[in-house]
């Protein structure tokens, strides 16, 4: 590091970004979210068949809802393409309109 940088970490003036700080912090808290309904599922009072059909029915629903975001970001994928499409031909037919413009103030 050179000199400034130091003299900034030894007199406790730097600071560093706070994104990795909040992704950490949000992974965590979705990890702590995931433990806990997972411990409030097993230490529920049910026999082991309900349990069974319990977790089943929650790992499906996951799933579905997986699929559906999935299925809405590709439509989403699929809007933006369009968009994209539609401005390139924009563009061109701008480009078009204007280009003989340019041959006479060029020419």
């Amino acid at each position: 590091m050179s000199d400034d940088a130091n003299e900034l970490v030894n007199e406790g003036e730097y600071e560093s970004s706070g994104r990795n700080t909040v992704a950490i912090g949000l992974a965590i808290l979705l990890i702590g979210f995931a433990a806990g309904a997972i411990a409030a599922a097993l230490l529920t009072p049910k026999t082991g068949k309900q349990m069974r059909r319990e977790l089943k029915r929650k790992a499906d629903d996951l799933r579905d809802r997986v699929e559906d975001w999935s299925e809405q970001a590709g439509n989403w994928a699929e809007k933006g393409s369009d968009l994209a499409n539609k401005a390139s031909e924009w563009a061109d037919a701008a480009k078009e309109k204007v280009a003989p413009l340019a041959k006479k103030i060029r020419g």
